[in-house]
C-alpha cells in the first residue's frame, strides 16, 4: 500500500504502524536500543559503584561525594530538556545517534579526571548525553511499536539494557580493588556504546515524526521500507484502520500549553521528581552508605553487586504486566512495594536481609522504571512528545541534583542511616498518591 492510497483511505502513519505484526524490523530496534541502554544504564550508575574507590584514592568526604553525584543530575536536566526539543526538531534517529556519541565520549573522558572539579564537570557533561538519549529512545519506542504491545517492548528493551547495571557493578567489584586507578576503568567500560553509529543503519526515522513535520513523502518512504521488510517475513499485511493524519504544528514549550498537555506535564514532572529522589537516593548511595555503616569497600561492592542483579528480572516482570492492566494502577502499586522494601532494607543490619531487601528494591525499581518509561511519552501528542517527556524526565533529574543528593548527605550525617530510608519510602509513597489521583489512562490507546 502506497502512502498516496493510504491518505486517500484516510490512513495515517500511526494507523499503518499500529497494524503491523511484530517482525524482524521490530526485533532490530529491540537489539540496537537494548545495546545503547546497556551502557547508558551502566554509565548512569558508574559513579555509584566507582565512588568508594574514588573516595579512597582521593580521600573525599561525604559532602564532596554528594557534590560530584549532583553533577550528573544537573547534566541530565540539561540533556533531557534540550534533547527533547532537539529531537522534535531534527528527528528521533539522528538525535539518538548524536546523543549516544555524546554520552559515550564524555564517559571515556571521565577516566582521565584529575581532581574533583574536573570529575564534576565531566560527570555533568556525561549526564547531558545520558538523559537526552533516554528520553529520545523512550519516544522512539512508543512511536515505532504497535499500540497494543509498546509497553511490553519498552520493558523488554530495558530488561536487556538493565543488565548493564550488574555488569558495571561486577566490573567495579573486580577492577577497583586491583589498584588505586581501578575506578577509572569503570568509566572506560561505560563508554563502549560509542560504536552505536556503525550499527544504526537498520533503524528508520519515525514516520510519525515525518508526518507531523509535514514531510509526507519522507513518511511514505520510511513506511514503504518498513512495510516491505515486514511483508517479506509475514506475507500480506492487514489493512490500516482509517485515521485522519494530524496537521503539521510547531514544536517547543508553547505547544505544550496549546496542545492541552500542561496539566499532564505538571503531574509527570512531580512524579519524576519524587521517583528520581527515591530511586537514586537508594542506587547512588547504597555502596557509600554501606562503607560508612562499617563495611569495607570490597564488602560494600560485593553486596551492591548482588543487589544490582535484581534490576534484570524487574524489567522482565514489567514486560509481562505492562500491557495486561492499566499502567497508572501498576505504577502506583509498584511504588508502594518499593517504599515498603526500601524501609525494610534500612532497618536490616545482617548481610542476608540487606541483600534480600536490596535485591527486592532494585527489582521493583526497574519494574517501575519500565512502566514509567512507557507511560510518560504516551501522555503527550506527537508534536510535543519528546519535549514533554524531556521536561518531565529532566526536571526530575534537576531536583535530585539540588535536593536529593544533599538531602541524603544531610539526613545521614545529622540523623543517621535509617532516616535515609524513611525519606526514600516517603518519596515512593508520594508517587503512588499522585499517579493514582491524577494519572490519565493510556493502555492500548493509539497515540495522537
Amino acid at each position: 500500500m502506497s502512502f498516496a492510497s493510504s491518505v486517500a483511505d484516510g490512513s495515517s502513519a500511526a494507523a499503518r504502524l499500529d497494524r503491523l505484526p511484530i517482525s524482524g524490523f521490530h526485533r532490530d530496534i529491540v537489539k540496537l536500543l537494548a545495546f545503547i541502554f546497556f551502557f547508558e544504564l551502566g554509565d548512569l550508575n558508574s559513579f555509584a559503584f566507582a565512588a568508594p574507590g574514588v573516595r579512597e584514592a582521593w580521600h573525599l568526604s561525604i559532602d564532596t561525594t554528594s557534590f560530584i553525584t549532583s553533577a550528573s543530575f544537573v547534566g541530565m536536566f540539561i540533556g533531557a530538556t534540550t534533547g527533547g526539543v532537539f529531537s522534535d526538531r531534527v528527528g528521533r534517529k539522528r538525535a539518538l545517534v548524536l546523543t549516544t556519541l555524546w554520552y559515550s565520549g564524555f564517559s571515556l573522558l571521565n577516566a582521565f579526571a584529575w581532581d574533583t572539579s574536573s570529575l564534576f564537570a565531566l560527570r555533568l557533561l556525561t549526564g547531558v548525553g545520558l538523559s537526552a538519549m533516554t528520553v529520545i529512545a523512550m519516544t522512539y519506542i512508543s512511536e515505532m511499536f504497535p499500540a497494543g504491545v509498546r509497553g511490553k517492548y519498552q520493558a523488554r528493551i530495558l530488561t536487556i539494557g538493565l543488565c548493564g547495571i550488574p555488569a558495571t557493578a561486577y566490573v567495579a567489584r573486580f577492577i577497583i580493588p586491583i589498584a588505586p586507578w581501578g575506578w577509572r576503568a569503570v568509566f572506560v567500560w561505560g563508554s563502549l556504546a560509542i560504536i552505536f553509529p556503525f550499527l544504526a543503519g537498520r533503524l528508520e526515522e519515525s514516520p510519525r515524526w515525518f508526518e507531523h513535520r509535514g514531510r509526507t513523502k519522507d513518511a511514505d518512504g520510511a513506511l514503504t521500507r518498513i512495510e516491505a521488510r515486514v511483508r517479506q517475513e509475514v506475507g500480506d499485511l492487514p489493512p490500516a484502520a482509517p485515521a485522519v493524519p494530524s496537521a503539521s504544528r510547531p514544536v517547543g514549550f508553547r505547544e505544550i500549553v496549546a496542545s492541552g498537555s500542561l496539566g499532564r506535564l505538571v503531574l509527570l514532572v512531580s512524579v519524576w521528581i519524587f521517583q528520581t529522589m527515591g530511586i537514586y537516593g537508594f542506587l547512588s548511595w547504597a555502596p557509600t552508605l554501606l562503607v560508612e555503616h562499617g563495611f569495607t569497600v570490597v564488602q560494600s561492592l560485593e553486596r551492591s553487586s548482588a543487589i544490582s542483579i535484581g534490576a534484570v528480572p524487574g524489567a522482565w516482570i514489567a514486560s509481562l504486566l505492562s500491557d495486561r492492566w492499566e499502567r497508572k494502577h501498576l505504577i502506583a502499586i509498584v511504588a508502594l512495594v518499593i517504599a515498603c522494601c526500601g524501609l525494610s532494607y534500612g532497618l536490616s543490619f545482617r548481610t542476608t536481609t540487606i541483600v534480600i531487601f536490596g535485591f527486592l528494591v532494585a527489582m521493583s525499581q526497574q519494574v517501575f522504571a519500565a512502566l514509567l518509561y512507557a507511560y510518560t511519552p504516551e501522555c503527550f501528542p506527537t508534536q510535543v512528545r519528546n519535549t514533554g517527556a524531556g521536561l518531565s524526565y529532566g526536571i526530575g533529574r534537576l531536583a535530585n541534583a539540588f535536593l536529593g543528593a544533599f538531602i541524603v548527605a544531610y539526613l545521614f550525617q545529622r540523623y543517621g542511616y535509617i532516616t535515609v530510608f524513611i525519606y526514600i519510602a516517603v518519596c515512593w509513597a508520594t508517587v503512588a498518591v499522585l499517579i493514582t489521583a491524577f494519572g490519565p489512562k493510556t493502555r492500548a490507546q493509539t497515540l495522537a
